[in-house]
């Protein structure tokens, strides 16, 4: 934890460091997927090529310009490392942490995706940006989950995103159907947020949609090959077969498809647990019964 809380802890010889902000933002609303009860919800920064190989690009082409004004040593960092990114790019004047505990800038919108440059060079530091939430609260009553117990605060247990992502095992019975459709993260509180008028267009043509709402009968036929071929240099593929499957259940669930009955009922003796016990879920609630 202390390399979260002192950048100088995770590399001793860093006197700076350099935040980087990329827009990402979608074209169009993405809670629109949520009411397509046939495919599966992905969060908006999920649907295009792994943001982290397109930032980090985009950080190093920095660091050689860098070091060729002034010799150096750099590391980057793209999520790879316990690098508190958001309080860092708000010391660095990029934005503030919303009340939904994202980053967001009054010039940017809260689709952004951060980079970290720390150098051994000595840099004037940048003004750090205040809150400009104000009374808004259209973020915390957005979640579907009710995951902000306070603003600026989020319990991971009810997150949307947590459960889907970083949680394995069964999420909890309650939590099931207040998920929805939503297979890979969830963007209600981002897509909420007033600032996001001003957001600016995404740039990177590999931020492009390309997964949309994939159908979840197909996502529930899948083996592990098939699974990592459909989501090669996406970010989907780091959680895997079991979990998307797991994920895919539960939107067939809730979705009151008897049409997904089949591919649910397939999986009923699946080798893994987890979407075993997520199959009788479904499976209970799509013949009307009681989830065992």
């Amino acid at each position: 934890m202390h390399w979260r809380a002192d950048p100088a802890a995770l590399w001793p010889e860093a006197r700076s460091v350099i935040m980087l902000a990329e827009s990402y933002s979608p074209e169009t609303d993405p809670r629109a997927a949520t009411k397509v009860k046939d495919g599966g919800a992905i969060s908006v920064y999920a649907q295009g090529k792994d943001y982290h190989d397109l930032v980090k690009r985009r950080l190093k082409r920095l660091g050689r310009w860098l070091i060729e004004q002034e010799p150096c040593e750099i590391k980057v960092f793209v999520d790879t490392a316990p690098v508190m990114e958001k309080p860092l790019a708000q010391a660095a004047g990029l934005g503030w942490q919303g009340k939904h505990t994202n980053l967001l800038a009054r010039d940017l919108g809260n689709w952004v995706f951060l980079g970290a440059l720390f150098t051994t060079l000595e840099l004037p530091p940048d003004a750090p940006e205040v809150s400009h939430c104000g009374s808004c609260t259209a973020c915390l009553d957005a979640c579907p989950t009710g995951a902000f117990p306070a603003p600026y605060q989020i319990d991971a247990r009810r997150c949307i995103s947590y459960l889907t992502i970083e949680h394995h095992g069964p999420v909890a019975p309650d939590l099931r159907p207040l998920m929805g459709n939503r297979i890979y993260g969830c963007d209600d509180c981002l897509a909420a947020c007033p600032w996001n008028k001003f957001a600016v267009a995404a740039q990177d043509i590999g931020y492009a949609h390309r997964h949309g709402t994939p159908p979840l009968a197909e996502l529930l036929a899948l083996d592990d090959a098939a699974f990592r071929a459909r989501f090669a240099g996406s970010p989907i593929k780091r959680i895997g077969r079991n979990r998307m499957v797991r994920n895919a259940l539960y939107a067939a669930g809730n979705s009151g498809l008897a049409a997904l009955l089949p591919p649910v009922q397939a999986l009923l003796d699946d080798p893994d647990p987890t979407v075993a016990e997520a199959a009788r879920w479904a499976h209970g609630c799509l013949a009307g019964k009681t989830p065992q």
